[in-house]
């Protein structure tokens, strides 16, 4: 069986608009070309894509020359050109990694959707995206012959919103990289001493923008502190991420309380330094609204890293029992747990080892593998050997 990919949103250059998806098509092709190195599939996979750097072992690249870096040419090339690019590759299965697939072709369909947060936060998108993104998400998954979720909490946005069959809607959670491990606290104070960073410091990680709950924390963050213990009052907060959308609200809720010089701004932060960014943390905050998956989370835990997040669903599908939550519109909920986990060793030492078990269920290669029971369930009928 020949299975094409659509992988044109995984970038050579990282940035925080694209580092989600881009995440999880080069995560993804890694596991599925693993597969195929270890004679686990007998399957042709070919990925379209756009990125001159990357390289998958096990999987055939076809790569454009075309500016498909451009929102627009992309998706022109996505529903003009990958159509004539099926018949030719002969593909019996094609598969749209972020949300779109073509819809002039007869190949079956497989695509992945992360989120709705064009639903969810329209404000977030200029009006032309916002609807472009829904109603090409909307063709697509009624052209699919399978959807896949990347959690419960997005395949039931899927249904509600979008009116897709549960019986069409498969849930394949992301998995955690293998670079994110537990570290050793000598190359973690190294790690601070290296950014400046205080002994102690509670580390929130992802994008700076409203749906992410940061002006709560900011104040939840001031209230604790003015009744902790003064052991504790050198404890920073580091708001790491790029700026998105109304970030500038963040910066003045920050200087509304009071706290410039204990909450820091770590600015965008490339992937390979991720791992020691958690592993030198104090503990792990994620208080979002919304998320489709929360992956940051997920990251957190296979650090070693204590998590206080809010209840939003997708996070409790990620986090378990392994986590501390709270109401994400819930204030002195969360400076409560910020106490807790400040104050309680014996707490951080439980959280850090339910959170290892919770990840460790979490990896790239089970997604590949089934991805490619869906593959198989949808393209058999078409399969040319």
């Amino acid at each position: 069986m020949r299975i094409a990919l659509n992988a044109h949103l995984i970038s050579d250059q990282e940035t925080y608009r694209g580092a989600g998806v881009n995440n999880y098509g080069r995560q993804l092709l890694g596991a599925l070309g693993q597969l195929v190195q270890e004679g686990r599939t007998p399957h042709r996979l070919i990925a379209f894509v756009h990125a001159h750097e990357l390289q998958v072992a096990g999987i055939d690249l076809m790569r454009s020359h075309l500016p498909l870096e451009r929102p627009l040419a992309r998706v022109a090339w996505e529903q003009t050109l990958l159509p004539l690019h099926l018949i030719t590759q002969r593909a019996d299965v094609v598969h749209g990694l972020v949300n779109v697939l073509p819809l002039a072709t007869r190949t079956p369909g497989v695509v992945t959707v992360h989120d709705l947060s064009f639903v969810h936060t329209p404000q977030s998108l200029p009006p032309l995206k916002r609807v472009y993104q829904t109603r090409l998400c909307a063709a697509s998954v009624a052209r699919a012959r399978r959807v896949i979720a990347v959690s419960r909490q997005t395949a039931e946005d899927v249904e509600r919103w979008l009116g897709v069959p549960s019986a069409k809607i498969t849930v394949i959670p992301n998995g955690v990289a293998p670079t994110f491990t537990p570290g050793d606290a000598a190359a973690a104070a190294r790690f601070r001493q290296a950014k400046g960073l205080p002994a102690r410091y509670l580390l929130y990680l992802g994008t700076l923008e409203p749906r992410k709950n940061l002006e709560l924390l900011v104040r939840a963050f001031a209230r604790w502190r003015a009744q902790a213990p003064p052991a504790d009052q050198e404890i920073a907060l580091v708001l790491a991420g790029g700026k998105g959308w109304y970030y500038d609200t963040i910066f003045r809720q920050v200087e509304a309380v009071g706290l410039q010089d204990l909450v820091r701004f770590a600015g965008f932060v490339p992937a390979a330094e991720l791992p020691d960014w958690y592993r030198a943390a104090h503990a792990f905050l994620y208080p979002s609204l919304f998320e489709g998956f929360g992956l940051p989370v997920l990251e957190a835990m296979a650090c070693g890293l204590p998590v206080l997040c809010s209840q939003s669903a997708s996070l409790l599908e990620v986090t378990g029992d392994a986590a501390l939550t709270f109401p994400a519109d819930d204030e002195e909920a969360l400076a409560q747990a910020i106490a807790l986990l400040a104050g309680q060793p014996a707490l951080r030492g439980a959280l850090c080892a339910r959170g290892l078990a919770q990840a460790a269920r979490f990896s790239w290669r089970r997604a590949a593998e089934e991805l490619l029971a869906v593959y198989e369930q949808i393209g058999g009928a078409h399969t040319k050997f």
